[in-house]
């Protein structure tokens, strides 16, 4: 585990310009100032390491994650340790969270007896809790908790007591030992899976798909080669499916096919060395939504490439150092201006280079950790004290053969914010993601006050003006949230995630920068259904209704018109059989959503259009007259007779009387017909005739 003497060289030589950070660490370093334009920091880091130690820790590789363990919306560290672990000249041991406190401040808690390997940290059955993944050489337990070099153990939200859920792993030749660890969901089915690389040689690399009930098969795995032992997921060539970067002899770049399956995509990359580019991190450097590699070269140089097309790799380095004394990078957005920056750690040094969206950079901040400083573990990203930038984390060998080791190290940006701020960090815009997948949505909150507060994440698939809908509500304010697109959302190129940072009274509201894909449901849920109807109707005509959505795809519209009638459409129409109010409702569905709404009709009395009075006279005196009204239109009509004579009137709800008249002569007959809501009369003219005699005399023949 020594360095070579040429490490030691390039740190004699560059070590005393950089300065160093007090053991203590309660000193600010600044950085020369980075001019960008509006939005531009100058980056200064004070080590915040108080508690890391114990346990003391002995030396060798190491990895740390950074993630919120027990939910009090503070970041938390997690290792399994260096060599020493378990209790090999140290009081190393299982799995180590350092709880933070939201200052810099650090409290260890183990559990376990085992060790030495890599970790990565995510929820990985559904419940909403952190869980752990770890990869390792020491797998000394003797129980399940412990005696696989590869395995998941289940939190219980506490960040101490872990249930082991890895049936399946590691039973594909790991015989030697597992290492660096990451998390993703390579097969888009709601639940996250697991890679791991081979500590050293000759274990390759493996990938395990989640089957959801704690076994694990393989998807994707090799063996041989040796390792440099870095891993990481991103999505490479933005098709949605993630991919791999390894630090490996046999190749760097591993593309998924979405379903668990991997191919070597490296191209016209350099090729790697003995244990492949050292270092590796992955992050969207151009900002093309898809995630560039980073690496250390053969003589601590740094290198930046973007994927271009298969087999077609851009560099993307420009300035950064082609050797130095670096063997690890990261990618992340140091002094939060929107484009990712470099960070770079070895041989004592940490390096940041700000860049700018197209592959120029410029040196933002530097530091020195105790010589020698070899790199052991290096992680950037979390925000422990919550002032708006990311902090880093590393374990550094120290001190001189043979009393070699590991010290770890927590440097927290230093500037306090002067308001509240979220940021989002990821998606930064333009990524592409599978409906029914794993996202890890990140973001930093600036706290003036040092409270963690809440977040509330909404989506939208129409832009940044929405509509919105809920991702999750109230969440700690630890920057990072585990979000299953829901199986149903529709393909859209114009996503964008709402964060609302709420540290009361005051609250905070950010949009990701630019807007990233989901290939989704060729269908689109349906969402802002309301139904109207024409009515105030009169009893006898139609009522027109009408359904409507703000978005949906395919929509079927069933009615049920309240009076046990129903029909379909998004627009129809109804006879109502009665006066009287009615709640129609519609139900729209597609194959993904179903929605109802409803409406209120009201039914009222037709009005009388078109009467007219007709009578079967001329009458013979002593005969009855009919008489027959009609209307065009009308409902509930009650009929007033008036004959023209000395009778009275006659009511009533019949249109058709008679009448007999009393003498010969001519009569004005009036019938007045009347509802709740209109009336109208019409007359006509009766003749009341003598009555004619027609004498028949008997025909009488005679022969």
């Amino acid at each position: 585990m020594r360095r070579t003497a040429l490490a030691a060289l390039l740190l004699l030589l560059l070590g005393p310009s950089l300065g160093t950070i007090a053991a203590a660490g309660e000193t600010a370093f600044p950085s020369p100032l980075y001019e960008k334009g509006k939005g531009s920091h100058s980056l200064a880091y004070v080590e915040s390491s108080s508690g890391l130690v114990p346990p003391q820790l002995e030396e060798g590789r190491t990895e740390l994650e950074m993630g919120d363990v027990n939910g009090d919306g503070h970041p938390d560290l997690v290792s399994i340790g260096d060599h020493g672990s378990p209790y090999v000249n140290t009081d190393e041991h299982g799995i180590m969270v350092w709880f933070g406190d939201g200052t810099g401040h650090w409290s260890v808690y183990q559990n376990g007896n085992f060790g030495y390997g890599g970790v990565a940290l995510g929820d990985v059955n559904g419940d909403g809790l952190m869980d752990v993944g770890y990869g390792m050489h020491h797998n000394y337990s003797g129980n399940d908790f412990g005696n696989q070099l590869l395995e998941v153990a289940l939190g219980d939200g506490s960040g101490r007591n872990w249930t082991p859920w890895d049936d399946g792993l590691a039973t594909n030749g790991e015989t030697w030992g597992m290492f660096s660890c990451d998390l993703a969901d390579v097969d888009a089915d709601g639940d996250l899976d697991i890679a791991s690389i081979s500590f050293g040689c000759c274990a390759g690399v493996h990938v395990y798909l989640n089957q959801g009930d704690g076994t694990w098969v393989q998807s994707f795995g090799f063996l041989g080669g040796n390792s440099g032992m870095h891993l990481v997921f991103g999505d490479v060539n933005g098709d949605g499916n993630p991919d791999l970067a390894v630090s490996h002899q046999y190749g760097t770049v591993y593309l998924g096919d979405g379903n668990g399956g991997f191919a070597l995509g490296d191209g016209n990359l350099p090729p790697p060395g003995s244990s492949g580019h050292a270092g590796v991190s992955l992050g969207d450097v151009n900002e093309d939504g898809r995630a560039d590699l980073a690496f250390c070269t053969t003589s601590g140089g740094i290198q930046v490439w973007a994927w271009q097309s298969p087999g077609t790799w851009q560099n993307l380095s420009g300035s950064l150092p082609g050797s130095g004394p670096y063997e690890a990078t990261q990618l992340a957005d140091m002094d939060m201006d929107g484009h990712l920056d470099v960070i770079a750690f070895g041989g004592g040094q940490v390096r940041i280079w700000g860049g700018d969206g197209a592959g120029h950079w410029n040196e933002i901040a530097s530091f020195t950790t105790p010589a020698p400083g070899y790199l052991s573990a290096f992680r950037v990203g979390g925000d422990a004290d919550h002032n708006g930038y990311p902090d880093i984390a590393l374990v550094a060998e120290e001190g001189s053969w043979p009393t070699y080791q590991n010290h770890a190290h927590f440097y927290k940006e230093s500037s306090t914010p002067s308001q509240l701020q979220v940021k989002p960090v990821f998606p930064r815009g333009h990524e592409t993601f599978r409906a029914g997948s794993v996202l890890f949505i990140d973001w930093i909150g600036a706290v003036p006050a040092g409270r963690p507060g809440a977040v509330s994440l909404e989506l939208s698939i129409h832009g940044p003006a929405g509509p919105w809908t809920p991702i999750a509500a109230n969440v700690p304010n630890n920057g990072r949230y585990q979000w299953r697109i829901p199986p149903g959302t529709p393909s859209t190129d114009a996503a964008y995630i709402r964060y609302t940072l709420v540290v009361s009274p005051e609250v905070a509201v950010a949009t990701t920068p630019a807007p990233f894909n989901i290939l989704g449901s060729l269908e689109e849920p349906i969402y802002g259904l309301q139904a109207v109807n024409s009515s105030p109707t009169p009893l006898g005509e139609a009522t027109v209704f009408t359904a409507t959505v703000v978005s949906g795809t395919h929509i079927v519209y069933t009615w049920a018109f309240g009076d046990g009638e129903t029909g379909s459409g998004a627009i129809t129409s109804h006879v109502y059989p009665e006066v009287g109010l009615y709640t129609a409702t519609v139900t729209a569905s597609n194959s993904i959503s179903t929605a109802t709404a409803t409406t209120l009709v009201t039914i009222t009395e037709a009005p009388i259009v078109g009467l007219s009075l007709r009578s079967n006279s001329p009458t013979p005196l002593g005969r009855p007259t009919t008489f027959t009204a009609t209307v065009a239109a009308g409902s509930h009509i009650s009929y007033t007779w008036s004959f023209g004579d000395a009778s009275p009137p006659l009511a009533g709800p019949s249109p058709l009387v008679t009448h007999t008249y009393p003498a010969v002569g001519r009569y004005t007959a009036t019938v007045t017909a009347a509802n709740p809501v209109s009336a109208m009369s019409a007359t006509t003219m009766v003749w009341v005739l003598r009555p004619t005699w027609t004498i028949y005399l008997p025909l009488v023949l005679r022969w």
